[in-house]
């Protein structure tokens, strides 16, 4: 039977595309999709351009899913989610891409362009986007590391007036929002006002969010100093980081180390026996984290 194409239809589609991510996850992430949280967490974080959502493609098989072709923030970029024996519609949905995610540089006289994000443990898609002229862009790959929860799980220290808390039992989102955006080194200037507090609680509040997996440090000063968002799936039994921030001025404490390992421990408690976070970074390698594949960024110009 001839598989048939679709665009995307918000937000019907959104938990089935969810539900595909779900069925088809392998142990080790050996299916080499998106896990499905990078779903959730994509479709409420403020980065997202929703405008373009309808040009998400979805390829069916007597009304299954079997493939996706998606953006993550903004047009041109892709990825390429596959049901394990529908990877021969590569060609077809790279032609998709080309066609319908490809975004506009700002800096290359506004030429159409696109970034084709391919698995290191997939040669045939590797050599076809070869053939057909890309190049890799190493400075966007995003790696996938993993780690294995122990049992026992290791004993977390914090220095003194510090504590762990969760967004369970403090629900605040001015501390999160103040955490994140310098955390993330937007400055010491932060916007506090109740929209910047509202985008904050819808990227943490989603749907399948448990606020008891959020993790924070608080300061002797009452202020969040570092933070972890954890996500817990339970048919697959793995973590998901994303993201991980700390205070400037507390960092080399072991703060965020402490919120991601806390994070990892309530998970296991929950049943999973493996996390994952999309970073290679001497943080997560030091915590125990090793890699698993990277997702190559293979970069045309279309005209």
């Amino acid at each position: 039977m001839k598989t048939t194409f679709r665009h995307y239809n918000h937000p019907q589609d959104y938990q089935r595309i969810s539900q595909f991510l779900i069925t088809h996850h392998q142990p080790g992430n050996a299916d080499g999709n998106w896990l499905e949280p990078a779903w959730e967490y994509m479709h409420f974080h403020p980065a997202l351009e929703p405008a373009h959502l309808g040009k998400i493609g979805i390829w069916e098989q007597a009304g299954e899913i079997v493939a996706v072709c998606h953006y993550e923030w903004h047009l041109g970029e892709a990825f390429f989610q596959f049901h394990p024996e529908y990877r021969h519609l590569r060609e077809e949905m790279l032609d998709y891409a080309e066609a319908n995610l490809a975004g506009i540089s700002k800096k290359d006289d506004r030429r159409r362009y696109l970034c084709a994000y391919v698995n290191d443990n997939d040669p045939e898609f590797l050599a076809l986007v070869q053939s057909r002229g890309y190049y890799k862009e190493p400075d966007e790959t995003r790696p996938l590391y993993g780690f294995e929860i122990a049992d026992p799980f290791p004993a977390l220290m914090l220095p003194d007036g510090f504590r762990l808390t969760s967004l369970a039992e403090e629900p605040d989102w001015a501390k999160v929002h103040q955490v994140m955006w310098r955390g993330f080194d937007h400055g010491e200037d932060v916007p506090m006002n109740e929209a910047e507090f509202e985008s904050r609680r819808a990227m943490f509040d989603t749907p399948k969010a448990r606020r008891d997996l959020k993790i924070a440090v608080s300061a002797p000063d009452g202020e969040f100093a570092a933070f972890c968002g954890m996500f817990y799936e339970p048919t697959g039994q793995f973590a998901y980081v994303e993201p991980v921030a700390t205070e400037p001025r507390y960092r080399r404490l072991g703060l965020g180390k402490a919120t991601v390992l806390e994070g990892i421990y309530r998970c296991g408690a929950l049943g999973a026996s493996v996390a994952y976070v999309g970073s290679d970074q001497e943080f997560y390698r030091a915590i125990g984290f090793k890699k698993i594949y990277n997702s190559e960024c293979w970069l045309k110009y279309l005209e």
